[in-house]
């Protein structure tokens, strides 16, 4: 297993640890419902460096990224970034991404899946006419995650950049912690606000910003959190984790991420996606909430009233900040309107559930 900065950190923490994407890292520290309640009413911290980062640089960078994302980067001007996704030549996606604008039209930072990265690299390689200069930075790079309602005024006074004022998906470059050429985002994974920090791993940078992260943030009540609490956190905004929700087999459309699949510009499967979205989908990505008692989890499937197969769980759990199950599912369209009435096979057993608004919470 490889590790990140800061694996010895979460060791002597006594975190549980366990591999995720070939990475040890830590899974839960106090608990999965007190960390997911800790991140939903104050702030936490999460490792997040095995996420992947590679460099674009060069005239023809922006074109290579219209070419292989769905989204429209042309939009893009310093300092703000872009969810996407890289569709394959049917129409699934390779992986979603986040597409950074360091210098209009010549410099960008795509952030990909840790477990996708190579599969990634490779893609945008292929795509690559060979005037775009690419760097896999992956290896070089350390990023956490601060989210929460309270996480950006703990850590405000860390730097001299304007982060309290940062708008959702902009960025800024400078000195955090005392680490100079720190990249601080207004994005994350949880829905609950505050910042990723992207940072060089040299030197002792990750030690400097851990450890002035905590000093500022522990007496109010900031704390360390692990992959499953982030789980749990995702699932109740409805946010699609590659691997479970989508993966080369399912469309972006499918997905509900019609939203950044942009046809005013050629890009991959343009062509099938435009089509689908011309005659509509055959099954659409749902969120269900528990009737009956039962979690529903990954691969569980969902039958309708009269005991046809319909669709199947892509993620499920008991949700801390509702008090209820809930999972997110690819349902027959037909099945798919919300307050609809459907099955989740749970040991053989119909459990009933009905179809809900994204986010849950």
């Amino acid at each position: 297993m490889k590790n990140t900065p800061f694996t010895q950190k979460h060791i002597e923490l006594g975190a549980k640890m366990a591999e995720f994407a070939g990475y040890n890292m830590p899974i839960s520290y106090s608990g999965i419902n007190e960390e997911h309640h800790n991140v939903r009413s104050n702030a936490g911290v999460f490792d997040v460096s095995h996420m992947g980062e590679f460099m674009l640089k060069g005239e023809g960078a922006l074109d290579l990224i219209q070419r292989v994302t769905s989204n429209d980067a042309s939009k893009l001007t310093v300092g703000k970034a872009q969810y996407s996704c890289l569709p394959n030549e049917q129409g699934g996606i390779v992986d979603d991404l986040l597409v950074y604008c360091i210098e209009e039209n010549k410099v960008y930072m795509l952030v990909v899946n840790a477990s996708n990265i190579e599969k990634d690299w490779n893609w945008i390689s292929k795509h690559n006419t060979g005037n775009v200069e690419m760097h896999n930075i992956s290896d070089k790079t350390g990023l956490l995650a601060v989210q929460g309602p309270k996480a950006v005024q703990y850590i405000q006074e860390l730097t001299d950049m304007d982060i309290a004022n940062l708008k959702y998906y902009t960025f800024a470059k400078g000195t955090f912690a005392g680490v100079e050429n720190v990249i601080v985002s207004a994005t994350g994974y949880t829905g609950a606000g505050g910042v990723e920090i992207y940072f060089e791993d040299k030197d002792d940078n990750a030690e400097k910003i851990w450890n002035e992260i905590f000093r500022v943030g522990t007496p109010q009540g900031l704390k360390p959190i692990g992959l499953a609490a982030r789980d749990t956190l995702r699932l109740e905004m409805g946010y699609c984790l590659y691997g479970n929700d989508i993966d080369d087999t399912t469309s972006p459309l499918e997905a509900g991420l019609g939203w950044i699949t942009k046809f005013t510009k050629d890009f991959t499967a343009r062509e099938i996606l435009e089509k689908q979205k011309a005659e509509g989908v055959s099954r659409k990505l749902v969120g269900l909430e528990m009737v009956d008692k039962g979690i529903p989890r990954h691969g569980y499937k969902i039958q309708n009233a009269a005991g046809e197969e319909i669709g199947y769980i892509t993620s499920g759990t008991q949700a801390p900040s509702l008090g209820k199950a809930i999972g997110i599912a690819y349902i027959r369209k037909d099945h798919a309107a919300e307050g609809s009435d459907v099955f989740v096979m749970i040991r053989d057993k119909a459990v009933k559930a009905h179809v809900v608004k994204i986010p849950f919470a």
